[in-house]
């Protein structure tokens, strides 16, 4: 345990940055002198690249920027990560083990960060979203809020854990949900005259601009 950040770095070989982006820079400027050559800084401030946190901690510093999401806190996580020229592969790999234990890890370059902050950043948001409108018309035809809530969210959660775990192409997935003439293309159709998918796309586009 430490009383100050300046001595964190006293002992710390991995640093992780894990303040909001409105005090980072502050954090920074406090720790700058502290900063030892063979030290990892691991940043989780969306919108701060990899040359503005060389800027403020030193052209030569071992830099990892990260994109996490909530589902963190449930050890769910999707977390993207890029690197700067200076971190090695086994420094790399060492923090993509640390992020695991909260859930997956993905190695992207810094160009492709913002589209991680569509795709699994701010993503949970939409995905409540639609666990909560699933609820809602579950509820609209009889079963009891609590019970709309459980099923709704174990659909989401096992249809994702089925993406992940067999590799099969999501729209094979659905495919095989979907009889010819069943209530299951049904509502698939109802969700594409409504423009389910390219309002997704749109949610997407939104958050990487």
């Amino acid at each position: 345990v430490a009383k100050t950040n300046t001595e964190v770095l006293e002992f710390a070989d991995i640093v992780f940055l894990a303040v909001k982006p409105q005090y980072l820079e502050a954090v920074l400027t406090e720790i700058r002198e502290a900063v030892r050559p063979s030290q990892v800084f691991v940043s989780l401030a969306p919108g701060k690249t990899l040359d503005w946190l060389s800027q403020r901690l030193g052209s030569e510093t071992k830099l990892i920027r990260t994109m996490p999401n909530t589902p963190a806190m449930v050890g769910a996580g999707m977390t993207g990560l890029c690197v700067n020229s200076h971190v090695t592969e086994s420094e790399t790999s060492l923090v993509c083990e640390l992020c695991n234990t909260f859930g997956r890890t993905e190695v992207v370059p810094e160009a492709l960060i913002d589209v991680v902050v569509g795709v699994s950043g701010s993503s949970p948001a939409y995905v409540y979203q639609f666990i909560e409108a699933l609820a809602d018309g579950a509820v609209q035809f009889g079963l009891p809020r609590a019970q709309a809530y459980t099923f709704a969210a174990q659909a989401v959660a096992g249809a994702a854990k089925m993406v992940l775990e067999t590799g099969e192409h999501p729209g094979a997935l659905k495919d095989k949900v979907c009889s010819p003439g069943g209530t299951t293309i049904a509502g698939v159709a109802a969700l594409e005259n409504a423009g389910f998918r390219g309002a997704v796309l749109k949610a997407c586009e939104a958050c990487y601009q």
